[in-house]
């Protein structure tokens, strides 16, 4: 089947318990609307959240209010409850992180940047509920977002892939591109900051660069060097001719474009400046903030250029880096890697601030400092609470104050950076260096987040995985139902996991993450029909009849549920153009059940298993995986074949399917083309329903059949080279290509439309969803052509409930496709398993082919299956040996295969099969046993499972057969007459187990 040049993927998110807005993981941007009081964040779960602050934001601060609350606690509180924040609105506005949000048009467009490598606008004002639109994409991460101010109609973005991208938000799409970094440096340019004015755009990341550009042309204007890390944060005045750049080397640089150089170091930190904010237009006052959780307030106000004249605050210490801070009013918002969000009372820097007396001092004898400064204090000194000496930092290193005897009355050697040294809330006591004590112990108010998911385990079965949320709950999740399934409580996961986990290898068919603090299964086209799981282990809601044996394929079962809504809507659709038609035709319209029924393909389907061809009217055919018989492993010399006596047995039955012809049943298995066992398995496809029926050999190779040997070269390939040395690789590659070739390609056509397929390559179509519809489309023409007279019926043949039983995943289960880029997945289309019917269409666009062929035609992509070869020798020579005249006893088949198919394979080889079987006689498995390592293996245990779980090695894995003494078999020896066995130790006679 085709393929796209760019690899897509399927993933579907499952729904957390419905819970009261707010983000489940830390927040990265925050941005305020002061006229309508609403503050916006954006955060790691992808979402993006509007709140309702209550609060009077129009007004910058008053000169009484900010040190009221610290003052008087209890009308602080009193005031908490007046001015609670209460949740507006929420949208899933993307599928990784959130890393950046800024308002823009006048507030009523918020623009995100994001991990999934989208921009996207929302205009909550207009239409809550309208999803978020994608006005730009880049090839990586995109980091940052900025706009020159809220009423600019365009948006700069910046992101891993060195681009810088001008967006238009009236719908003209990308006005301007931008790469960065020199030439040579290129690989360094990722944007990690970025800011932009009318006149000039600033950038900056690890190559410690702070590039500017022309945002008109998109010309390089100057670059400043000076910075020694990655610069995480870019601010610009109004006339664009100051830039304040803030860096991981813990400082903040202060630019001049006119000059060309930096003016000025500021030092008040001592970790990592995540964040710069200011609403000055001058940037008179700025706040920042640091890896440690320190929030600043700098008011540089009438210092005339002096900025070591400035004034530098530690209003705030949060638990956690402060990766956003923004300020509006009297209030300041700090964003964590903690889904809530911490409103703090913000401080007036106002010249009646009350500083302590050196302070005081000091700014007054300035020469820079500002007029007027003492008379308010003595007026309003009742009033205002005294900053702590604690809480003023040093600017810069140049700073005259504060000084260290003034930081801490005991500090006798000079002051210097280390002055004010700390990591997160860590206490220093050292009498040498000064403690920074912030303004403000505790928040006004915190945003309560959610809880999200922070760590998930897959399951042996590959069905069910466990997650840890924040609060430290474990929950333990369907990954079919989409649903949670039991909850464990605050407990460690590593602990529960035992609990619950069973002995079962199941082949990887999906990945899971909880990246944006919820439940993503990712499903990727090379493996995610690799998995199966046997029929009979299914709870299902509605009874459906199996066939004995039956294999359910993990990634189409769910992939025909999530997208079942779209299937009924193809189907209609499919229904009105075979109308359509037939009217041309002349002819009366189609009966309304059509869709429905069934088309049997003119020749035999190929078993291709997994491919689970389309349903048939007889459903349960042969819909699952691939061959389930077991081959001879290790090929007998050429000239003993013709004469091996196992021609009758149900190996050769899968064979003959195989090869198709009863002729060439020695030659599946037992050919002289050194491949012989290999041959049969892949083979085993077209006759499938008559080995079905047979009872006798439901033998592995009757599992052959039913799982279509897709298998067939690969591990017999290795093993005959092993044992053939005169080119047998290419000598049983060559065998079983002319058994099994025309096989495949049967299968891959009988997939789904049989040998239509051929002749629909004739016509090109699509690379996408829309070319199943067109091929399909392409048949009807044909078929009109060839039987005008004759009604059309539908192309359209999606699996049974036998083959996929009823799933009814949650209608807000998130359904999601992407397409892989160099810089990670971009999102061709995301909607919810209620809405895939609607949105129709778009998916028919942009959804990968094999989507197509599996859920309109229940083909999937021909794959090899997975064989695990075994040596099978009878207990201690009890019972005879199944080995041919050759005494090999090495064989293969499907990982899927059974210990009870393998019991019944050794029973036919064993037994004259009765010519008049009585209906109650005694399965295989009733009388005969099969042991590993002397452990007796439960008859449902697959090759597989045996092969992790018990043999737990590389070999071929070792297997004995015994009897238990319920029924008498021909041929059995005493164990006296036994000269010596090499079989397991366990001690147990013939007669008992």
């Amino acid at each position: 089947m085709a393929h796209k040049k760019a690899r897509q993927r399927i993933s579907y998110v499952l729904p957390l318990a419905n819970s009261p807005g707010g983000h489940r993981l830390g927040v990265n941007g925050l941005a305020v609307d002061s006229e309508q009081s609403i503050l916006y964040s954006g955060g790691r779960d992808g979402a993006i959240c509007a709140w309702n602050l209550n609060l009077d934001l129009k007004s910058s601060i008053p000169s009484e209010n900010p040190f009221d609350s610290p003052e008087d606690p209890p009308s602080d509180s009193s005031s908490k409850t007046k001015t609670s924040t209460t949740f507006r609105a929420q949208t899933q506005a993307h599928t990784h992180w959130v890393n950046d949000i800024v308002l823009a048009q006048n507030n009523t467009a918020l623009v995100s940047a994001s991990s999934d490598l989208t921009v996207r606008v929302w205009r909550p004002l207009s239409n809550e509920s309208e999803a978020p639109q994608t006005i730009g994409q880049h090839a990586d991460y995109v980091k940052r977002i900025a706009t020159p101010n809220s009423s600019a109609d365009w948006v700069a973005s910046g992101g891993l892939d060195r681009r810088i991208c001008l967006w238009d938000l009236n719908g003209a799409g990308k006005k301007l591109e931008i790469e960065v970094g020199d030439e040579e440096k290129s690989e360094k340019g990722s944007v990690y900051a970025l800011s932009v004015s009318r006149t000039i755009l600033a950038s900056g990341g690890p190559e410690s660069i702070v590039r500017l550009w022309d945002p008109r042309s998109g010309k390089r204007v100057t670059k400043f060097v000076g910075h020694t890390d990655n610069i995480r944060d870019i601010l610009i005045n109004e006339t664009g001719d100051t830039i304040m750049t803030a860096s991981s080397d813990q400082t903040v640089k202060v630019w001049s474009v006119t000059a060309g150089r930096c003016m000025h170091t500021l030092t008040m930190h001592n970790d990592s400046v995540w964040s710069l904010y200011s609403d000055d237009p001058q940037l008179g006052i700025f706040y920042s903030s640091d890896r440690s959780g320190l929030v600043v307030k700098t008011d540089v106000r009438g210092t005339l250029g002096e900025m070591d004249d400035g004034l530098s605050l530690a209003v705030a210490q949060e638990n956690e880096g402060v990766n956003k801070v923004i300020a509006c009013g009297d209030y300041i918002w700090t964003a964590t890697s903690s889904s809530s969000i911490n409103r703090w009372a913000n401080v007036d820097t106002g010249a009646d601030i009350q500083l302590p007396e050196a302070y005081r001092h000091h700014r007054a004898s300035s020469a820079a400092s500002r007029p007027k400064h003492l008379s308010p204090l003595l007026a309003s000194g009742q009033s205002k609470k005294e900053i702590s000496a604690q809480s003023v930092l040093r600017i810069s290193n140049t700073a005259s104050f504060p000084a260290p005897a003034i930081r801490d009355s005991e500090a006798a050697t000079s002051y210097s950076a280390l002055s004010v040294a700390r990591k997160g809330s860590e206490i220093i006591v050292d009498p040498d260096i000064g403690i920074i004590v912030p303004i403000h112990a505790l928040p006004e108010e915190t945003i309560e987040g959610q809880h999200g998911l922070v760590k998930h385990k897959l399951l042996n079965d590959r069905r069910r995985a466990l997650t840890l949320d924040t609060a430290g709950d474990v929950l333990l999740w369907d990954l079919l139902r989409c649903i949670p399934i039991q909850s464990f409580g605050k407990r460690h996961l590593e602990d529960v996991e035992p609990e619950i986990n069973t002995l079962e290898a199941v082949a990887p068919w999906c990945s899971i993450d909880t990246r944006t603090g919820r439940l993503a299964v990712v499903l990727e086209a090379y493996n995610c029909f690799d998995a199966e799981m046997y029929a009979d282990e299914l709870q299902v809601e509605e009874p459906v009849e199996f066939r004995e044996d039956q294999r359910i394929n993990l990634g189409k079962w769910i992939l025909r549920h999530i997208f079942s809504n779209l299937i009924d809507e193809m189907i209609k659709r499919d229904e009105v153009y075979r109308k359509e038609l037939n009217d041309k035709m002349n002819k009366g319209g189609q009966r309304a059940g059509a869709p429905t029924s069934i088309q049997i393909p003119a020749g035999g389907w190929s078993e291709i298993g997994a491919s689970a061809s389309t349903p048939r009217a007889n459903g349960n055919s042969w819909p699952m995986t691939p061959g389930m018989g077991i081959g001879v492993a290790t090929p007998a010399p050429l000239n003993h074949l013709p004469g091996v006596p196992e021609d009758g047995t149900p190996l050769d039955k899968l064979t003959s399917d195989t090869s198709r012809t009863s002729a060439e049943r020695t030659g599946d298995y037992f050919s002289s083309a050194p491949l012989s066992s290999e041959g049969t398995s892949k083979p085993a496809a077209t006759p499938v329903e008559p080995q079905h029926d047979e009872k006798p050999p439901k033998s592995p190779s009757d599992a052959d059949k039913e799982t279509n040997g897709k298998d067939g070269n690969t591990l017999f390939g290795k093993k005959f080279r092993m044992g053939m040395s005169f080119g047998s690789k290419k000598l049983g590659r060559s065998a079983s290509t002319n058994t099994e070739k025309p096989v495949v390609v049967d299968e891959k056509v009988e997939d789904g439309s049989e040998t239509s397929e051929n002749g629909e390559k004739e016509k090109e179509v699509d690379d996408s969803f829309f070319g199943i519809v067109q091929k399909i489309r392409n048949e009807y023409e044909k078929a009109l052509q060839e039987n005008p007279d004759q009604k059309l019926e539908s192309g359209i043949t999606p699996s049974l409930p036998n083959e996929t039983p009823v799933l009814k995943p949650p209608p807000m289960t998130t359904v999601i496709i992407q397409e892989e880029t160099s810089g990670g997945s971009a999102d061709l289309y995301r909607g919810t398993v209620a809405t895939v019917g609607e949105d129709a269409s778009l998916i028919e666009e942009r959804a990968p082919m094999w989507l197509g062929d599996l859920l309109l035609r229940n083909k999937i992509p021909f794959k090899e299956p997975v064989k695990v070869s075994f040596v099978l020798q009878p207990w201690q020579d009890l019972l005879p040996s199944i080995a041919g005249p050759d005494g090999n006893s090495r064989l293969n088949a499907n990982r899927m295969l059974r210990v009870k198919k393998i019991l019944a394979y050794v029973a036919e080889r064993i037994e004259v099969a009765s010519e008049n079987p009585e209906l109650d006689a005694l399965r295989p498995e009733d009388y005969l046993e099969l042991y590993c390592y002397d452990q007796k293996l439960p008859i449902t245990m697959s090759l597989a499972t045996l092969r992790a779980h018990v043999w737990k090695g590389g070999a071929d894995v070792m297997l004995y057969y015994k009897s238990n003494g319920l029924k008498p078999i021909r041929y059995e020896k005493n164990p006296e007459s036994l000269t010596g066995a090499s079989t397991p130790t366990a001690q147990a006679t013939s007669s008992t187990s």
